[in-house]
């Protein structure tokens, strides 16, 4: 079962949104939640965006990873490094890193609904694949091309 969960018109704080969905996704359902934030620009934006959150079965680098990296604050971000059980994440428009370990590790995105689309983006997709190898390794200039991004919206 597929659960989509629309909290466009209720603010909720995500250290009493997310454990709900956590617990969800631990039951064995999918979640579709709305993004909140501009850490995976600039292909996914603030209130724009719906990331589809499935059980964790295996974890590789370039996954994008709910993580739970301090008692109650998450992130949706891309793992970019996994020895042992150490974690590293980033977001796709940040600089700096995240650290966890595995088990703090809590879904994996499978898909994202982007600029309105009833069709999702499936992470498994080719397209995703190439976005995601190309924009991993623009990283030494990511930061100009985030700054043009933002001047020019």
């Amino acid at each position: 079962m597929t659960y989509s969960i629309d909290i466009k018109h209720k603010k909720i704080s995500n250290s009493r949104f997310l454990p709900e969905v956590i617990r969800m996704i631990g039951n064995g359902h999918s979640v579709t939640i709305p993004l909140k934030g501009y850490s995976m620009r600039p292909f996914l934006e603030d209130d724009r965006d719906k990331a589809i959150l499935s059980k964790v079965r295996n974890l590789n680098i370039g996954d994008i990873a709910l993580a739970e990296i301090s008692p109650k604050t998450y992130v949706l971000h891309r793992i970019i490094g996994i020895n042992g059980d150490n974690v590293v994440l980033r977001g796709d428009g940040n600089i700096a890193c995240e650290h966890c370990r595995l088990s703090d590790i809590k879904a994996i995105a499978t898909g994202f609904y982007r600029k309105g689309s009833n069709k999702p983006c499936l992470t498994s997709s080719r397209k995703w694949k190439a976005y995601s190898w190309i924009w991993t390794r623009l990283y030494p200039i990511r930061r100009y091309l985030l700054f043009i991004y933002r001047i020019t919206l």
